[in-house]
């Protein structure tokens, strides 16, 4: 006669509960796998997406340095022992806050201002390290700036500065500007300088 095989109530325990345990594991596992494949499927179709064209902008404004008169946009603010020696006044720093035109009159419309520094950074010829934010005023260029940064050897007819980012309509800005000194007075030394920038952005 058979007999019927005995089986530990707390052997069934645990071995419900260990199936039960790989069932939770192996489900858990495929959601897991299943999200990770809808992700990737996602970024896929991020990436195929058509880019934001780009634009090409080309600005042509004037540059008021002031530095005589009781309310100079150009300050003097650091210089080196030897910088009055020097017959490039290197070492020397001035600080802008300069009026940006639309015309070569300083009481043409004002479209932005350039605000920044320069220093005299040649000990062999008139050349500045520009670093300035061209920060605008008018129409729908209106809180938008440009960032202007490089040599400028001032005595050169056509002087060549990179463009190297922007914000607002010029966010991620690049690009180059042109500058042509338009007109200096030897008395007080103002300088009026036209630009025209030539930018891609987006």
């Amino acid at each position: 006669m058979a007999r019927l095989l005995y089986i530990p109530s707390t052997t069934l325990f645990f071995f419900f509960f260990f199936f039960f345990f790989l069932l939770v594991l192996f489900t858990v596992a495929s959601a897991a796998e299943e999200e990770e494949e809808a992700h990737g499927f996602l970024q896929s179709q991020r990436a195929v997406r058509k880019p934001v064209r780009e634009k090409l902008s080309h600005l042509r404004f004037y540059w008021h340095d002031v530095i005589s008169g009781g309310s100079p946009s150009a300050v003097r603010v650091a210089e080196a022992a030897s910088s009055n020696a020097s017959a490039t006044a290197f070492g020397v720093v001035v600080m802008m806050d300069d009026p940006v035109t639309l015309g070569p009159e300083l009481t043409s419309r004002l479209v932005g201002r350039a605000q920044g520094f320069y220093a005299f950074a040649s000990k062999e010829e008139s050349a500045l390290l520009m670093a300035m934010n061209l920060a605008f005023v008018e129409g729908k260029y209106n809180g938008s700036t440009i960032a202007v940064l490089g040599r400028n050897a001032v005595f050169s007819g056509v002087r060549e500065m990179p463009v190297v980012g922007g914000s607002g309509l010029f966010r991620l800005a690049r690009g180059y500007a042109q500058a042509r000194t338009y007109s200096f007075d030897t008395n007080t030394g103002d300088t009026v300088v036209e630009y025209n920038l030539f930018v891609t952005h987006y």
